[in-house]
């Protein structure tokens, strides 16, 4: 079922770009490519998007919104800061571990597009700004203090975390991010 305000072919070939462009990288598959998977015409792509970067910023935003959407919810089951903050870290963890095992979209996507006043890289950074403002929620919620060294050093983890999940042992890689990022959160 398509998203409120969306068409289904819209939400197919959104759904279709994403899973190539993860898996395969954005610069490696061609518009053609993905308009022969999606089983769509070029004028479905253009009814929705004003091309493949426009395709591209659509698909960081639905990664945003989702990876948002799994945040908040696993976070509304905390009994307290500190539990809020093991949420957290555990959530990241999982993500890397499960969801995203071929490393970061954002990542990945900001490697492609190296001109920082592309949309591409601005969807990346309000990604980023959003990540680092609710690590710095937690921390100021857990009475940590340094919540701005702590949330950036998080962050950093969470980067080394989802590409070392995806060059390594996605295991040995998980348990020593919920180690270090439990430390630098202050929990015990």
């Amino acid at each position: 079922m398509p998203s409120p305000g969306r068409s289904a072919p819209r939400d197919h070939l959104l759904t279709t770009a994403s899973q190539l462009f993860y898996s395969e990288g954005i610069n490696s598959v061609g518009v053609d490519r993905v308009l022969r998977q999606a089983g769509v015409t070029r004028a479905t792509l253009y009814r929705h998007f004003a091309g493949k970067e426009a395709l591209v910023v659509a698909y960081l935003e639905r990664e945003d919104q989702m990876i948002q959407a799994i945040w908040s919810t696993g976070l509304g089951h905390a009994v307290s800061a500190d539990h809020a903050l093991e949420l957290a870290i555990e959530g990241v963890a999982t993500d890397a571990h499960r969801h995203h095992t071929l490393g970061c979209p954002f990542i990945k996507a900001a490697a492609e597009f190296p001109d920082p006043a592309s949309p591409v890289r601005r969807v990346i950074g309000e990604h980023r700004a959003w990540f680092r403002a609710e690590l710095r929620r937690l921390l100021t919620e857990a009475r940590r203090d340094d919540v701005d060294a702590k949330a950036e050093t998080l962050a950093m983890l969470r980067d080394a975390l989802m590409v070392g999940c995806f060059l390594g042992d996605p295991d040995a890689i998980r348990r020593t991010f919920v180690r270090n990022a439990r430390w630098v959160a202050g929990l015990r």
